[in-house]
């Protein structure tokens, strides 16, 4: 593994390039945006520049992290050498197939394809390939730089020799990595998004307030953060989405998203990324009084 193409300088996809340049790896990092480029990189060059301040990494450990990163808005050139891609696009079915249908055509017959994506179906991706076996699910924690964890999902023809090399792989990372099969959600968002989704459905039901929710989680079992909190940070349209993936895939009502989460992602407030969720981010009216207008 010599050189890593990662596909959208999104907040995962700087977040991956991030990690693996840091460790040595040479990164092409791709996106049709040149604009995603720039503040994809400049997000990376900050978070360094936090690293270099709090002396967890040298200046010159800085630049040459960012000398093994180079740019590219054409995805051809971008993944010509690569050993590994990992997509990091955005969560959307038809985008991922497409994706990977380009991506089968596009590398050499011995590179590893990797996405990271949170909830859809591995095997659905690689089913679009001429390498299914090579397919596999790598899902980083947000924000990757920092967190430990890896899901390594293996799709149905996933063999092991490709398994053995992404968990082998991310340990050089200094991650953690854990194996899962390829259901909706796999493991870290079967669990996570029904607790979120019911934290919504508390606050859209009126048995108590944004802080309050956040508060019994926080102090009362220990999460760093409160559900609603986290939904922001994530963004509620992930969230969203993710819901819709393993509803469609399980058929089970308890994964039926919130009336409140779909009705603030068509109003637009995503949470961090638009400046308002369940929390105000850009000094403007509360996200509690959003709770009351959709309710």
């Amino acid at each position: 593994m010599k050189n890593i193409a990662v596909i959208g300088a999104g907040t995962m996809g700087n977040g991956i390039a991030h990690t693996f340049a840091q460790f040595g790896y040479k990164v092409q990092l791709i996106d049709v945006s040149e604009a995603s480029l720039e503040r994809g990189m400049a997000t990376i060059t900050k978070n360094l520049d936090r690293m270099v301040a709090k002396e967890k990494i040298t200046e010159a450990e800085k630049e040459n992290t960012l000398a093994n990163i180079t740019t590219y808005n054409n995805l051809k050139e971008g993944v010509e050498y690569a050993s590994l891609v990992v997509e990091a696009a955005t969560e959307n079915v038809d985008l991922k197939l497409n994706i990977f249908r380009e991506l089968s055509d596009l590398c050499p017959d011995d590179t590893i394809l990797a996405t990271n994506t949170s909830s859809i179906s591995i095997t659905q991706i690689a089913a679009v390939t001429n390498r299914p076996e090579m397919v596999i699910g790598m899902h980083f924690m947000n924000p990757v730089p920092i967190m430990k964890l890896v899901e390594i999902i293996r799709g149905y023809n996933t063999s092991d020799e490709v398994t053995n090399t992404i968990m082998e792989l991310s340990k050089k990372l200094s991650k953690v990595p854990v194996e899962v099969n390829d259901y909706p959600g796999f493991v870290a968002n079967r669990i996570l998004m029904p607790m979120i989704n019911e934290a919504i459905e508390t606050l859209y039901n009126g048995v108590a307030g944004v802080y309050e929710i956040d508060t019994v989680m926080k102090l009362g079992m220990a999460h760093p953060m409160g559900p609603l909190q986290l939904a922001d940070f994530i963004g509620l349209d992930v969230c969203l989405s993710i819901l819709n993936v393993m509803y469609n895939g399980f058929k089970n009502p308890k994964y039926a998203p919130c009336p409140l989460l779909v009705n603030m992602v068509m109003a637009g407030k995503l949470g961090v990324k638009s400046g308002e969720g369940f929390y105000d981010y850009s000094e403007s009216k509360k996200a509690e009084k959003l709770a009351k207008q959709f309710s």
